[in-house]
């Protein structure tokens, strides 16, 4: 790959005209990065196709119409009686059918009203609905009618975010796909050539066969993704095996690990036993561990990944626990520490909070060796901080750790040993092959006493009935989670935002706190707090996915989730596992919607027929491949971008075999492996 290439593919979303460092930091939660390469790989998720039509009564309501209007009159919305009222623009097609087309956002008015000028004519795209009147809810394409062309008949729609729209998407992909072609001119490796009209293609289908994962494309992208990701393994378990790479046996100093056991008010399980022997044994070894823990949601890794940090004080050294967020650190921090304290070793926390003279002092304490456990963020691999004798990484949810991330904490150390933990099951059947170069051990045991969680669905039309059950509830001392896919209403769907709902829910529960991924983190993590406090008058938080991981409230049991069928079954095992974390019945509600389809309830049924993550991990495998998140691509497993676990079973033999045939890869492989990322996430 040539230089020119390689730097465009680097550059910062930021620096794509009309996105900015705002936009940037948006695409960057959910893209996983916020480099052009980043938005390239990020792939539509379907079409829209957008019929035009001159007369309304040629169309059925739910159709995606593009239709010239011409504007009559306009009338003002706003709030009456404490109720919002759309803006209302009635309009005429040409044969003189009235049709309306209504915003309800009240913010943009001015805006819309200077977009349809009365006496004017323009084209018009949208969802089509019927009532007394055929209407247009928030157009997603107004144009004059001279730049009518700007409306695409095959729209790509992209997996979506928070702050993000589909306009957006579309503005950024123009211009990345407009300067690729002068950045390939230099190339002259047909295999490199050929990737990039591939993504070209996908980025640009012409029909909804193009984003099938079958389709000639798709099916190459995966390949080579899958080849990327096969020759890393390969590559990692040979490296690991050189003798650069080894390391010395540290001899045990202190007796620790039983003092421990019996400080613990509870028996470990058999599961927690027998995964610890095999890391106990890998740590005995010259070639440092790389062991995957899988383990389903209160399975109790945490106990096993802190028995591995103080078998490693019992040497001397110490252990780095590295979390996906600042929350969840502190609450790690908050179960560890004290436990630690018992045993007399030194524990403590590091996150991207600590500044100045407090910061230097963890510092200090890391450098001598006092600490010997220290749990955090990124900020456990800034430039600044060292390790007396880093002997042991434990990565918590690892997939949302990048390469670059993970390679630089384990370079504080002199190869020390690395725990992955991930709390979403991964089916068998495909474990050695996702994980190749990593020894799996899986906890499948919960730890006595915790009550499995009673998992009903409900249709919205009983929202009512479920307040007043939960208002009696929390009368009783209950603290509950309402999960909302949305922050803000959207004209393109009909979920609904986590706003809205805490807007409606506060009037019930004046003490609700609300958290979504928009607000300023340190508020988010404020709020996030107070809802764990057991003394706060705080009982309910309404909040979007942010919860799925990074919050511990053992007092919650119960959990409500909107809108649960636009969910994937791995992201609904998540939330669910909100509750059920200490010795309360706890109780998950499944909330889906008017337009549920079939495929949608049986995934709600799964849910509610069993609560072991590994059966639902399989269901989730047949019923959906990598599945969809709200739109999205995920497979819970391993972020893939274009690999569909069940259309692609064959691609995986042959990536594997041939990353295995190659000694060495070739430039186009090394390519691959930067290309993705995730290829390399995996003990490169």
């Amino acid at each position: 790959m040539k230089k020119e290439l390689f730097d465009f593919l680097n550059t910062d979303l930021q620096f794509i005209k009309g996105v900015g460092p705002v936009l940037a930091a948006r695409f960057e939660d959910v893209l996983g990065g916020r480099k052009v390469l980043s938005f390239m790989l990020h792939i539509p998720a379907y079409i829209r196709a957008r019929g035009i039509t001159e007369n309304v009564q040629d169309a059925t309501a739910g159709d995606i119409i593009t239709i010239p209007l011409l504007v009559k009159s306009h009338k003002k919305g706003g709030f009456f009686r404490g109720r919002r009222t759309p803006t209302q623009i009635t309009c005429a097609d040409k044969m003189g059918n009235t049709v309306l087309v209504q915003f309800f956002n009240v913010n943009f008015l001015d805006y819309w009203l200077k977009k349809l000028p009365i006496g004017q004519w323009r084209m018009i795209s949208g969802k089509l609905e019927r009532g007394s009147r055929a209407t247009i809810n928030h157009p997603d394409f107004i144009e004059e009618m001279q730049n009518a062309e700007k409306i695409p008949s095959i729209q790509a729609i992209y997996p979506s975010g928070e702050g993000l729209t589909q306009k957006t998407f579309t503005s950024v992909r123009d211009q990345i796909f407009a300067i690729l072609p002068e950045k390939l001119e230099s190339e002259t490796d047909p295999q490199v050539l050929e990737f990039f009209d591939a993504l070209r293609h996908v980025h640009f289908p012409e029909s909804a066969d193009d984003l099938e994962p079958n389709s000639v494309y798709i099916a190459k992208l995966a390949y080579w993704e899958l080849l990327a990701h096969q020759s890393a393994i390969v590559i990692s378990r040979k490296n690991r095996k050189e003798e650069k790479n080894k390391r010395p046996i540290r001899p045990k100093k202190y007796n620790l690990l039983e003092k421990f056991y019996t400080t613990l008010p509870f028996s470990m399980t058999g599961a927690q036993m027998r995964t610890l022997d095999e890391i106990f044994n890998d740590m005995t070894q010259p070639i440092p561990m790389m062991r995957l823990v899988q383990g389903d949601v209160g399975s109790g890794k945490t106990i096993v990944a802190l028995a591995a940090a103080i078998k490693m004080a019992e040497t001397g050294a110490q252990t780095a626990l590295l979390a996906p967020t600042d929350t969840l650190a502190q609450q790690h921090y908050a179960k560890i520490k004290p436990m630690c304290d018992k045993i007399g070793i030194f524990c403590d926390v590091l996150t991207g909070r600590d500044k100045g003279a407090a910061r230097r002092e963890k510092l200090i304490s890391l450098r001598s060796g006092r600490t010997k456990v220290v749990v955090g963020t990124h900020a456990l691999f800034s430039e600044d901080v060292e390790y007396k004798d880093l002997g042991l990484v434990i990565v918590d949810e690892q997939h949302r750790f990048g390469v670059s991330q993970r390679e630089a904490l384990r370079a504080k150390g002199n190869n020390p040993d690395l725990l992955a933990l991930s709390a979403t099951p991964i089916p068998r059947t495909l474990s050695m092959t996702i994980y190749g170069d990593m020894d799996v051990s899986i906890i499948n045991e919960k730890p006595a006493g915790r009550l499995p969680i009673k998992t009903t669905k409900l249709s919205i039309t009983r929202i009512d009935e479920l307040v007043a059950r939960l208002r009696t509830q929390i009368q009783n001392g209950a603290k509950v989670f309402w999960v909302c896919p949305l922050v803000e209403e959207s004209e393109q769907s009909d979920m609904t935002a986590v706003e809205t709902r805490y807007e409606e829910l506060k009037k019930y529960f004046p003490g609700a706190g609300l958290v979504h991924g928009q607000m300023d983190k340190k508020q988010r993590d404020e709020v996030m707090a107070k809802f764990a406090d057991d003394i706060s008058d705080m009982r309910i938080l309404i909040a979007t996915t942010v919860i799925e991981v990074g919050i511990d409230v053992p007092s919650a049991s119960i959990i409500v989730i909107e809108n649960a069928e636009r969910f994937g079954l791995a992201a609904l095992h998540q939330l669910r596992g909100r509750v059920g974390r200490g010795n309360l019945q706890s109780y998950c509600i499944l909330v889906f919607g008017k337009n549920v389809s079939e495929d949608g309830l049986k995934r709600l049924d799964v849910l509610t027929e069993t609560d072991d993550g590994f059966k639902i991990a399989e269901q989730d495998l047949i019923m959906r491949g990598t599945g969809e998140l709200l739109g999205t691509k995920q497979s819970g497993w391993i972020n893939y971008h274009f690999v569909d676990y069940r259309m692609h079973h064959d691609l995986f033999k042959l990536a594997a075999n041939a990353a295995r045939m190659a000694d060495i890869p070739d430039a186009w492989t090394r390519d691959l492996m930067y290309i993705f990322d995730r290829g390399i996430e995996i003990g490169a």
